[in-house]
């Protein structure tokens, strides 16, 4: 039926089969081999990638945390200045709405010392030592020389010295006293209703405000239109006693006060 030639050629075909089949088969695993090398450099960055994503995640939360925390501290500063300022304000306005703190006859005068100075109100009770009486006083701050009341006013001279006689009157019992003290100096003092100065002489008084015992210049002119006939000036105030312009009667005279002669002053 078959030549002996044709069969053999039909064999070598059949052992050419298999051959064939396994040079395909290892040059597509060799495909395979290749394709996956190359996939790891790239599954290399992106878990790089993965690695630095997760580290600004982590940062920008530190950051926010950050911002969060430095605005809920200002916001916990201007909640307490605000506290802080509506409190002030509630003060301000209850202290305006009760009335002054005026002297009560009952009970006696406060009085104290601050920093070592002894504090007075707008008006005080003045003890003037030479001739013995107490005068209800303004003190002001901004008058340079204490001023008193006196009439009859008339310089002379006494054993070649210069002094001046003047009258006072009790405030008691409005009954004049006649002072003479020696003059110290003349102020030379210009009111705008009149054309020329003033001269007014100026005395040593000693007196008494609160516990403070002193000798000062008085001014002596007449004070008859004026409320207060005596009156503190800053060369009394000055280094010795500080002003609460809101009190009255801040200081106490002592009890059994006498009166003060000329070896005393």
């Amino acid at each position: 039926m078959f030549s002996s030639s044709a069969v053999s050629r039909y064999l070598r075909f059949l052992l050419l089969i298999p051959v064939t089949l396994v040079l395909s088969a290892c040059a597509q695993d060799r495909y395979f081999f290749l394709e996956r090398a190359d996939l790891a450099p790239i599954q290399q960055q992106l878990a790089e990638q993965q690695v630095e994503i997760s580290a600004l995640k982590e940062q920008n939360q530190a950051q926010f945390d950050l911002l969060e925390t430095r605005q809920q501290l200002r916001q916990n500063d201007l909640s307490a200045e605000f506290r802080a300022q509506r409190t002030l304000l509630e003060k301000q306005q209850q202290a305006a709405r009760e009335p002054r703190n005026l002297v009560n006859p009952q009970q006696p005068p406060s009085h104290g010392r601050y920093q070592g100075k002894l504090v007075v109100g707008e008006l005080e009770n003045v003890y003037l030592a030479v001739p013995g009486i107490v005068y209800e006083a303004r003190i002001d701050s901004g008058a340079q020389t204490s001023s008193l009341h006196a009439t009859n006013i008339e310089r002379f001279e006494r054993d070649g010295e210069r002094w001046v006689r003047f009258d006072i009157a009790d405030p008691a019992t409005q009954q004049e006293i006649t002072l003479e003290r020696k003059l110290s100096r003349n102020v030379r003092i210009i009111q705008a209703s009149a054309d020329e100065a003033e001269r007014r002489p100026v005395v040593d008084l000693p007196f008494m405000i609160g516990d403070h015992r002193q000798t000062a210049e008085f001014t002596l002119n007449d004070r008859e239109q004026l409320t207060y006939p005596l009156l503190i000036g800053r060369n009394i105030l000055r280094d010795v006693m500080l002003v609460d312009v809101g009190r009255e009667h801040a200081t106490e005279l002592p009890e059994g006060l006498e009166l003060v002669g000329e070896d005393d002053e």
